[in-house]
């Protein structure tokens, strides 16, 4: 029997998405999994370390790093934990990054810059033996890395979610890009609906500006007058593209605005989305709640990953919620 160590931070916001995983993660009969936790001392000069709680030699280890951490905490923790498994003789060391930090910055768009998503692939591969993710803003960032990297997609998960809570979203869908550079993904929802017998049209918005950095109004490509209305995009940060997005959706008619963001960072604040009829986030970040906000959990979706790391399964499946592109998954993701 694989015996499996979770890694996780019980004194971090993340833990209880870890901890989720475990549980899902201990209904599997053919592994032996255990949750172990991390020792932070930190000394009066701000220095800190890690130390892993209980042994783990020779076991198949996930670490299931916390992503609501701060961006140099967050990387500075996962470096000394990555040092400090190394060192406890694991069987293999598994990185799982609920949200990526640094996955923004991934090319070199100016003279005389860092690409930092390249310098963090670097590091983790010289620990890792391998790692995983979910909706990388860039998904071409998994060539980075030297070891097998795998970056799993929300859009499963989220179909499963409106099909059981909400499915008369589904009636006269539009699923709606909110710039042009994000067509890929809203294309990618659009087929898997398609998999699955929904039919969906597609649009686009178009930001003009004004001034550098800053979005004057957005222009709707395509027809959403009187149609539902689903925003898809990766990160929610401030939230200004995507409420414009909405506001320009509504003065062309459309009939009801959704939006989904699987990483929902809230830098300020989530008042500000009352504009939305349903906004769908997941829970690879910890953010204050309103009231039109609803979680769409991805912890099944990386717990079966797990699983199939450990006991060599396809991981294919879990990108179209099928099997050999027949049967349905018998878990929800």
């Amino acid at each position: 029997m694989e015996e499996v160590a979770i890694i996780a931070d019980s004194s971090g916001k993340g833990y209880g998405f870890a901890w989720g995983v475990y549980e899902y993660l201990k209904s599997k009969k053919d592994i032996d999994v255990k949750i172990v936790d991390i020792e932070k001392s930190v000394f009066k000069d701000g220095e800190f370390k890690v130390r892993i709680k209980e042994n783990i030699r020779r076991k198949r280890v996930f670490l299931i790093h916390d992503s609501n951490k701060t961006p140099c905490e967050w990387l500075t923790e996962l470096i000394f934990l990555l040092e400090a498994l190394r060192f406890s003789s694991p069987g293999e060391i598994n990185v799982v990054l609920p949200y990526t930090k640094f996955a923004r910055q991934e090319r070199k768009e100016s003279s005389r810059v860092s690409v930092n998503a390249k310098a963090l692939a670097d590091i983790i591969s010289m620990y890792a033996t391998r790692g995983m993710t979910v909706d990388l803003h860039a998904g071409q960032m998994q060539e980075y890395f030297s070891i097998p990297f795998d970056n799993l997609y929300s859009f499963p998960s989220l179909i499963n979610y409106l099909k059981k809570n909400h499915p008369d979203i589904f009636e006269n869908l539009v699923v709606v890009s909110p710039d042009l550079g994000g067509g890929k993904r809203a294309e990618s929802l659009v087929k898997r609906l398609g998999a699955r017998g929904i039919k969906t049209e597609i649009a686009f918005g178009h930001k003009t500006r004004e001034k550098d950095n800053e979005v004057a109004r957005t222009i709707i490509i395509g027809d959403v007058k009187d149609k539902n209305c689903l925003i898809v995009d990766d990160i929610i940060d401030t939230g200004n593209t995507l409420i414009k997005t909405c506001e320009a959706l509504r003065e062309k008619g459309a009939k009801k605005v959704y939006a989904f963001c699987p990483h929902g960072l809230f830098t300020e604040g989530t008042s500000k989305f009352s504009c939305f009829d349903k906004l769908f986030v997941s829970d690879t970040l910890c953010c204050e709640k309103s009231e039109n906000m609803e979680l769409v959990s991805l912890v099944n979706l990386f717990g079966e990953a797990i699983y199939r790391t450990t006991i060599g399964e396809s991981m294919s499946v879990l990108f179209d919620g099928k099997i050999e592109g027949q049967e349905k998954l018998n878990f929800e993701i």
